[in-house]
Order: structure tokens, then sequence, then C-alpha cells
């Protein structure tokens, strides 16, 4: 998406590796939101004096020198901090009080940044791409903790000589400043003077251009006031950005690397950091000593230090730009509505950002999002975890450590699972709620890590503990009794991610316990138990047949409860669930339209397990939630809980009641909330179910709320910044596609909901790249990975006498829609050639 004039305004799009910290870019190209030191940083400037300018030199030695960066249009008056912030104007460290340029359009194709600058006084236009390596299915080359910067000109004279300089400030308090350049390359590293390597607050930064005879100024003079950037300006409109070098140390001081332009190639830069050394600083862990328990970044255990970091990203730069690129330019070029590619593309954002980390093993762990300083809602939480569909998509590894950590550490012998993994791992903490729809969507994503990895090694180590899991909901051990008499119903307590507590059946999390139960037969009877299959299968049934009969009320579905029946929370010591001055239960749905009343449908229809709600209720009901929870102006609604939407702004609220008698006196909680995550989720279901146009409805309400004017395009909210469950966006790829997934039989598919001709990007665990129909010929070309598959579906194909398999004609068969031939392993393209 392009952006310019006010719409640059909130825009910050985070650059880093995955759970290895990000800097923000912002919509005029200044820098923002340093978050490398292990924690949040929200609106930070600790990096301020870190900076881009370019000089033009014109023929008669007149130099011309400017930031890159457009005009600074927020907080003109100063922020409020309790000091001297506003009334003071913008903070001088943002550089906006120097020459700049007047013109900025930002093109923001996750995962690169293009930052175009005009200024009618200059003679060229500068271009900075921005960017980080993020290559499907390649995690580790994918969580380096670098920022990478290609800078071009296009100069209207051929007379005029440029260069371009990158100016960073020593974060590290007491500081020392080393010229490491190489043969190759001009590059600065910013280090502690007064910390070792072990100290948990040790860290370092490479800054780096791509230019073996570049200039470098290891220090700015230093002085008092203003006095280092003063000098520095004098110098570089003077030409004369000499060596600098100071033999003791000194406090955030700031080193600059620069080199000429070349007018026909890009000039590169690297900015990489290391901090290697966590705690849990937001619920503190000690050791027998009273110390706090440390761990390694994981990008600690594979580089030394930020220049390691930084010569592996300037070695391997054509490679991974190459990768990065190919992926960004596969996915933004899916022929569907762009705010869809959009919300695909833009939350995939998350995944740089501080909302997650990788531990030590490796191992992905995440906050629901960030706070300004802190992590929110610790832990992978895994009701909210589930709804995000990147992961699992583009870094499989990744999506299974989770899991795996979710098996090992938090589930118990009596299949009790923790929803939120504690650290450091292995931390023993009391015992606290279940929840019901976390784990049995744990369940649930353990069937879809192996339906898109095939691996039946995988499904058979850890199906043990997931059988644990599922029968939980009936065994002896689970005192909120979800189905205690095994009849298919959850009717107990269950906790889940609204942050209550629900009793009694709701088509919500019931749908959720029959999509584990089918899910769990199918893996089941793959690891060749069937008699759990069975009893699977048999409580689903009747599950499914309760849900038809007593949780729809003609328009929707509904909790089938009494909310003045008091014996619910009698019977599991809840008070506080009771709202004595109206003798009603507090925190239900009731009947009212909740948004995730079928929620497991939505997950369905991706994993390809079939009906979990009757076709002709569901259709019913997605009606009618358009006609109820959908809202055309926000301003038309009563909103007592957190605003994500406003005025004219649409959005889909959590719940709705046509019919106002029946709404509990305290209802479910976030009631009419704006959630972008479940209003994807929504969208998706939509959009599965045939009703396409409302589908992308709902996803153009939430773009139009992240227009870089009112927020940020790269940070969708909820509790907190860079929300975990807004992810849920990814899923309508697959959707859009009809794209199936089977590769423990070898099979793939795709029937786009999409008439004509149709590309859209696709990725499983073992191989990514593009399908494209045309006519009655289509095809699956890889971009990275492999396919060993043996069976091909397309909907809407015709006549197709020929299968190709890179390059070579392959035998096959035909039945209806599907392909089959000879197991092939393709690095390539498939090709099925119409007649």
């Amino acid at each position: 998406m392009k952006y310019s004039g006010e719409n640059l305004r909130e825009i910050s799009f985070p650059l880093g590796g995955i759970g290895s910290g990000c800097i923000g870019v912002a919509g005029n190209g200044s820098f923002v939101d340093f978050e490398i030191f292990n924690r949040p940083n929200k609106g930070s400037r600790i990096q301020g004096t870190t900076f881009f300018a370019i000089c033009a030199k014109y023929p008669d030695g007149k130099i011309d020198a400017r930031i890159i960066c457009g005009d600074t249009d927020k907080d003109l008056s100063g922020r409020y901090n309790g000091r001297s912030g506003f009334g003071h104007g913008p903070s001088a460290d943002t550089m906006c009080g120097l020459p700049h340029f007047s013109s900025v359009t930002f093109d923001g194709r996750f995962p690169t940044a293009e930052l175009t600058f005009a200024d009618e006084t200059f003679p060229a236009s500068v271009k900075t791409t921005a960017w980080s390596p993020f290559i499907p299915l390649d995690s580790e080359n994918s969580s380096i903790p670098a920022a990478c910067f290609d800078i071009s000109i296009d100069s209207a004279r051929d007379d005029v000589e440029y260069s371009v300089c990158f100016s960073v400030k020593n974060p590290f308090g007491n500081t020392l400043n080393k010229d490491i350049s190489t043969d190759k390359y001009t590059a600065v590293c910013l280090y502690p003077a007064d910390k070792t390597e072990s100290d948990l607050e040790y860290g370092d930064m490479t800054v780096a251009v791509d230019a073996k005879d570049g200039a470098v100024q290891e220090y700015w003079y230093r002085g008092g006031g203003r006095d280092g950037i003063s000098t520095f300006w004098r110098e570089l409109n003077s030409g004369d950005v000499h060596p600098r070098h100071y033999d003791d140390a000194g406090v955030r001081d700031v080193c600059t690397v620069g080199a000429k332009v070349n007018p026909s190639e890009p000039l590169r830069f690297v900015l990489s950091w290391n901090v290697p050394n966590r705690y849990n600083y937001w619920d503190p862990y000690v050791d027998e000593n009273g110390q706090d328990i440390t761990w390694k970044n994981y990008y600690a255990t594979r580089f030394d230090n930020s220049a390691a970091s930084c010569f592996y990203t300037l070695g391997n730069y054509d490679l991974f730009y190459e990768r990065t690129t190919a992926f960004r330019d596969a996915l933004h070029a899916s022929t569907l509505d762009a705010a869809v590619v959009d919300a695909a593309a833009s939350a995939l954002s998350v995944l740089r950002s501080a909302t997650v980390m990788r531990l030590e093993n490796g191992a992905l762990y995440g906050f629901e999002g960030v706070n300004e300083q802190d992590g929110s809602c610790e832990g992978t939480c895994t009701h909210v975890w589930s709804y995000a569909y990147a992961l699992c998509f583009l870094f499989p590894d990744l999506e299974r450590s989770i899991r795996e950590t979710e098996f090992v550490y938090d589930t118990a012998e009596t299949g009790r699972m923790n929803f939120r993994t504690k650290l450091p791992l292995g931390r023993k903490e009391p015992r606290r709620p279940q929840c019901v729809d976390g784990q049995m969507l744990s369940v649930v994503k353990t069937y879809r890590e192996w339906k898109l990895s095939g691996d039946d090694a995988w499904l058979e180590k850890y199906f043990p503990t997931v059988k644990k899991a599922l029968e939980y909901a009936w065994s002896d051990d689970n005192y909120q009794s979800w189905d205690r008499d095994r009849d298919g119903v959850l009717e107990g307590q269950q906790h889940h991610t609204l942050d209550a507590d629900l009793f009694g059946p709701s088509s919500w999390l019931e749908g959720l316990y029959l999509l584990a139960l089918k899910a769990a037969a199918e893996m089941a009877d793959r690891i060749g138990e069937t008699e759990s299959a069975a009893e699977y299968m048999s409580l689903f049934e009747k599950g499914y047949k309760y849900t038809k009969e007593h949780l729809f009320n003609g328009e929707y579905f509904i909790q089938n409860t009494d909310v003045g029946d008091r014996s619910y929370i009698e019977r599991f010591d809840a008070a506080q669930y009771w709202n004595d001055e109206k003798k009603q239960l507090k925190y239900q749905i009731g009947e009212g339209s909740e948004i995730d009343q079928m929620l497991a449908q939505w997950h369905s229809d991706i994993l390809g397990l079939g009906d979990i709600f009757d076709k002709k209720q569901r259709m019913t009901a997605l009606g009618s939630m358009m006609r109820y929870n959908f809202k055309p102006k926000m301003r038309d609604v009563a909103n007592m809980w957190r605003v994500f939407a406003i005025n004219d702004e649409s959005g889909t609220i959590m719940c709705d009641y046509p019919d106002e008698s029946k709404k509990p006196i305290i209802p479910i909680q976030y009631c009419e909330e704006c959630m972008t995550g479940f209003e994807y989720a929504f969208a998706g279901l939509l959009v599965a179910e045939g009703k396409i146009d409302d589908g992308i409805k709902v996803v153009r309400a939430v773009r139009d709320r992240y227009d870089g004017k009112k927020r940020n395009p790269y940070n969708e909210i909820e509790c907190g910044s860079n929300y975990a469950r807004s992810m849920a966006s990814f899923a309508l790829l697959p959707i859009f596609s009809g794209f199936s997934f089977d590769l423990p039989k070898k099979a793939i598919g795709f029937s786009p909901v999409i008439n004509g001709d149709f590309t859209c990007f696709f990725s499983v665990g073992t191989g990514y790249g593009v399908y494209e129909k045309s006519g009655n010929t289509a095809s699956i070309t890889l971009l990275g990975g492999h396919l060993d598959i043996s069976r091909v579906t397309l909907g809407g194909c015709g006549g197709v006498s020929t299968v190709e398999a890179d390059g070579a004609p392959i035998k096959f068969t035909r039945s209806g829609d599907t392909f089959s031939f000879d197991e092939t392993a393709v690095t390539k393209y498939l090709k099925f050639v119409g007649e």
C-alpha cells in the first residue's frame, strides 16, 4: 500500500528478525521505536541523532546536505512526558529542524518499505528500500537481528556527485565506538565501556556500508549542549567528515559511516544489534541466591556479536534480498481485493515486533501484544495464538516449536494444559484456570501441523499428550467438568479468550470441542488407535446433533443457559459470576449473536475437516451476523469497553442482542468492541461459505481504520500493540484460493472462490510459491523448497491434456477435478495445460 501526506503520520514499520527485536521506520523516514533491548519501547527516541543524510556536491564546490527524511507533522508543541516535554516543541533529536525533503511517498509492501524522497530544490530524488530478511521456510535467516537499507538516487543532473552517510548513536550508557572496517566494508562497532558480555545489561551494535573505501567517523565531536550535531552538520556541509578518535569512554557517542553513491546501483547499509542476555522482567524468577535466572536470545547462540551478524548479512545480501523480495512480489501479486492482500501482509509485522522472542533453544515464544514498556499478557497464550495463521504456513518449524513447548512444559499427566507458558522454561507455578478454547485448539493445531508437514513420526511422538489433552474434557481430574457425562456436549465451567467463564453449552466453545474431536479421530486413525478414533467420532456425532437441535434459534447460534440459574456458580464455587442485585449470571452470551459463534467452522474450512455446524443453519447465521454484528457506523453503538473503532468508522462488534430485553444486565465481556483478529476470522468464514462480498466488506472496514492517518497500518491493536490475533488475516489467502493440503497423503489442491483468472501465494511445510489459473491452464510455481506430491485437485480447470513437472511431461490419471500421478518431487513447477 502507498501512503503520502497525512497518511504517513502514524506509520512505524518494523525492521529486524523474527524474535530478534526491531527498530521502526516512520512514515516520514525517521527512526522511531527502538525495541532491540529485550523489551518493548514504544514512542522511544533513545536513538535520537540516528539518521541518514545525503550530500549533493555541485561542480563549483557547493554542497547541499539534508536529512533523508520528510516533514514532521505531529507533536509540534512537544509530547507530554511529565517533564520538559509539552510546550518545548518537538524533540531536537528527531532532526526535524535540519534541512530535509518536502515530499515523501511510503510504499509499504511487507516485508519491505520503499520510501521515495523529493524536493524541488534538490537535484535528485532519493529512494530508500528498508528491509530485513524474511524468507518463508527459512526461520534461521529470517531471525537475524539486522535492518538493511538500499539507497539509490535518480539525478536530474549528471555533473553532481552524491554521497550518503548513516549516523548512529551508541545507546549503551558509558560507551566506546570502534572502527572495524574490512577490505570489503566500512563499519563501526558500538559497545559499552563498563560491561562484559555476561552482564545482563550488555549489548553492542554495528553499522556498516558496503564500501571498502567509505568515510568513517568513530565519534562526533564531544562537547556540551548541541556541540556534536552542530559540528557534524558543519563538517557535512564542507565535505569534511573526517576520522575522529577518543581513547576514553564517552556517553552515548554518535558515529558516522558513509560512501559515494553510484547512480547505477544502490548503496547498501546494515545496522545490526546484539543484546544477548534475557530475564523475566515482567514476573521475576530468581535462583537460590536471589539472582535473576537468565537465558540467551536465540540469535546470540548463532552470532558472537553484532559485527558477526552484520557481516553475515552483508555477505549474503544479494541472496537474502532476492528471496525476500520474491516472497513480497508473489504475496502482493495475488489477484485479490487490495484490502485482503494488505491485511494478510501487514499483520506479518507482528513477527518482527517485540511481541515475539526466540528462546535459547530456538523455540518461538510470544506475548499477546505489547504495552509501551513491557509485554502484554505473557506466555504464547493458547487461545489468542490459535487465531494466528501466519507462522504455520510461512515458518512451520517455529509453529511446531510452540506445540512442543505446550506439550513438554505445559501439559500435566492428567491432560490439563496451562494456557500460558511461564519463563524460564520448566518453572513451576501454582495451578491456574485451564482454558477450554485454547486447549481444544492445541489439539486442532497439532492436526494442522501434521497435515502441513506430512511428518508421521512427529505426530506419533506427541499424540499421546494430545490424547490426554482432549480426554481431559471428561476426566475426573477436570474440576470444571467440561464434559463430565461424556455426551459430546460442553456443560461445565469454561474459561475462554474473553477472560471470563461460560456456564452451559455455547455454539462457540462447543464447536471447538467438536472440531478437536474430529481432528483427533483422524490422527488416532492414522497411528492405528482405531478404538479411540471411533469413540471421538461418536462423541462428535452426539455433539453435532445437540448443537443443531438446541443451539440455533432460527437466526443464529447461541449459548443455551439460563442466566437466572444460580446453581451454575454454586457447582463451581464461582460467586464472582453472580449479579446479586439483578439475580443473574454475569459475562454470559445467552441469546446474543456473538462473533465467534461459528469459529470452529472457520478453522475447519481452512483445514478441510468438513461440517462442524449444519450448512443451512450456518448460512442463515452468517446473514444474521452481517445484519446485527457488522456496524456501518460506530457512532450509533454504545460501547463502554475499549474503543478500537469510532465515529463513522465501520466494524464488527463482538456481540449484539437484536432483542434488547434478552441482553443480560452484564453481558459477555468486550461486548461492543471491534477487535481485528475476530473480525478477520469472521470475514474468512463469510468468504469460505460463499458470501464473498460481505467478507471483503468486513476486511475493508478494518483496513480503513488503519490508514496511516488514524492508526499505524503495521500495528493492529487489541490488548496492546502488535497484537498476535491480527495474524488471523493470513488465513484469507488459503480461503480465497480454496487451498487444501494433506501432505501425509501427498496431496494438495486449489479451488478459488473467485471465478476467472486467478493468482495467489501459497505455502506448506516443505515448499512455497504461486498458484496461477488462466483459462483451462493452471500452474504451481515454487519459489522455495520442494513438493513431494502424487495428487493435485484443481477446481475450475477444464480439459487438461498435459501435466508437466519441472519442464518434463508426466503421466497422470484424472478423476473429476483430481489429478493423480506417481510420486513426484517438484522443485520448480507443475503445469496443467488445457486443451
